[in-house]
Formats: structure tokens, C-alpha cells, sequence
């Protein structure tokens, strides 16, 4: 039995219901437009498991995507993050990794909530995680007339030490019949197929790459009753997976996959790191 929150807005663009489980990684369940389900809904809407990444759109902290190995160093101390994702599929050594952060998979705390808007937290400590150096998750969603407004943002205490930090969402959206999407450039992937830290032009589709943009992407859906759908944000790294025959992720991010040891961001007390996207149709 899941504690769903649902924010629900009837506006001139229909009625609008968003609904977040705050025990399953603060995620959004499902956005329904009139009858229209927008996400890929779990695989077991009776029993949720907050471990699977393929459903719905979860906020991603401390880190997005892949740390490579689970490790990196920070300030010349070696940390060792638990390994949640194999993607060989067979246990091929150098291809399991820590993904999408600690808080995917934790419950979140309700900080306040109104009929159209919720806030949450959550600690980045988590169990058997692997990450130990602190700090904490925000998250607000509002529930706007045709558009859905996501915050998403992780900070310290004023007087603790820094921390390497970033954020992002994964969407997994139901498979649209085309994308507007033009990036300025995209990461090169090595044979494992993380990223090298060195930029390239972009290639054709299928993706599952990061890229550098900050023009707002948009869904088209051939469909009569399914609106398209346009993603915009304050994050000039993106993330399209859309490999998958049933669902296409578009994930805005503040920094690439692995980017603990790529190019690390400090969060400190006086300058947390916020990010924002909004949803609109």
C-alpha cells in the first residue's frame, strides 16, 4: 500500500492530476491529462518497487547517471559507492556501476503541500549507499494551467564541508513518433560507454548519450488525443535514452553521467546547487 499524493488543477488546458510517491523515491507515479497517462506506469502498480529505474520520473542526487565503478576521490580521499546497476547484463568485469544517486529508491519527507503543489526532502545518506559525505535533497513540484514546474536542488549546512554534487530527472515518457531536438554537441563514450570527457558532433538516433543543450526539447505524439509534449530547463546537460521500443527518456541534468570524475561541482553552504525543469503540453 502506497501514501500517493495527488495534485490535481482543472485549468482551460483540462484537468490536470500528478501523482507522487513519496515512500518510492519521491516520484512521480503517473501525470494524467483527461484520461491521457503520460509516463510508463510501474510494472506492478499493486506492489511498486522503488528499486527499478524504468518507470515513471524520479529526481536523481547527489549524482546522475553512472559514477564509473562506483568510485571517485574527493580531496585526495577515495570513496567506494555501492554498485546498483551491471550493464553487461553478465557480470562482465568494468561494466557495474553506481546510478541515478541515493534518493531514487529512499522515501522522502513532506515538507509542505497544497491542492496544486508539493515539497519534499530527503537526507543523501543512505544505508549501505557508500555515500558518506553528507548533505541533503529538495524537491518541489507545482501543478501549473498546461505545465508542471519540477525544483530539484542539494545542499549542505552552513558551516559543513563541501561536497561533489549533481542533479537530474528521469522521465521515462511513452514513445512519441518524433523528437525536436537539436544539441550544440555531445560526449564522446568510451568501450564502456561512459563518457571521456571529450565533446563531439551529434550523431543520428538510436541514443543513449549526453548531450550539450539548452534549447527545450519537444515530444511530437501522432496520436489525436495525445498532446506533444516540451521539456525545458536551466540544465545544459541532457541525457536521451530512447533505445527502448516502448519509452523514451529525456533527462535534463546539471553535468554529465560519471561527472564525479569528469568535471565535479562543489556544493557548499553558500552556494547549493539548484536546477529547475518544467513540463508543459
Amino acid at each position: 500500500m502506497n501514501d500517493d499524493i495527488e495534485l490535481t488543477l482543472s485549468g482551460e488546458n483540462g484537468t490536470t492530476t500528478v501523482t507522487i510517491d513519496a515512500t518510492n523515491g519521491g516520484r512521480i507515479v503517473q501525470i494524467d491529462l483527461d484520461g491521457i497517462q503520460l509516463l510508463i506506469p510501474s510494472p506492478a502498480l499493486e506492489r511498486r518497487d522503488s528499486t527499478s529505474v524504468a518507470w515513471g520520473s524520479y529526481p536523481m542526487a547527489p549524482w546522475a547517471g553512472r559514477v564509473r565503478d562506483g568510485r571517485f576521490s574527493f580531496f585526495g580521499v577515495h570513496h567506494k559507492l555501492q554498485l546498483n546497476h551491471d550493464d553487461s547484463g553478465n557480470d562482465t568485469p568494468g561494466y557495474q556501476h553506481a546510478m541515478h544517486g541515493t534518493v531514487m529508491s529512499r522515501a522522502w519527507t513532506v515538507v509542505d503541500q497544497t491542492a496544486t503543489s508539493v515539497e519534499l526532502s530527503a537526507p543523501l545518506d543512505q544505508p549501505d549507499s557508500g555515500w558518506v559525505l553528507g548533505g541533503i535533497a529538495h524537491q518541489r513540484l507545482e501543478v501549473l494551467d498546461g505545465q508542471i514546474r519540477c525544483e530539484l536542488s542539494v545542499s549542505v549546512g552552513p558551516d559543513a564541508a563541501p561536497v561533489p554534487a549533481e542533479v537530474g530527472w528521469h522521465p521515462w515518457w511513452n514513445k512519441p513518433d518524433r523528437l525536436t531536438f537539436h544539441p550544440a554537441a555531445m560526449y564522446e563514450r568510451d568501450s564502456i560507454g561512459l563518457p571521456t570527457g571529450q565533446l563531439v558532433a551529434p550523431s543520428e538516433s538510436p541514443w543513449d548519450d549526453c548531450f550539450i543543450n539548452t534549447a527545450p526539447v519537444t515530444l511530437h505524439y501522432e496520436r489525436p488525443t495525445h498532446p506533444d509534449i516540451t521539456l525545458s530547463s536551466d540544465c545544459d546537460h541532457w541525457v536521451v535514452f530512447d533505445r527502448p521500443e516502448h519509452a523514451t527518456c529525456i533527462e535534463a541534468q546539471s553535468g554529465p553521467p560519471d561527472a564525479f570524475n569528469v568535471r565535479p561541482r562543489l556544493v557548499t553552504g553558500s552556494h547549493p546547487l539548484r536546477r529547475t525543469m518544467t513540463i508543459s503540453w
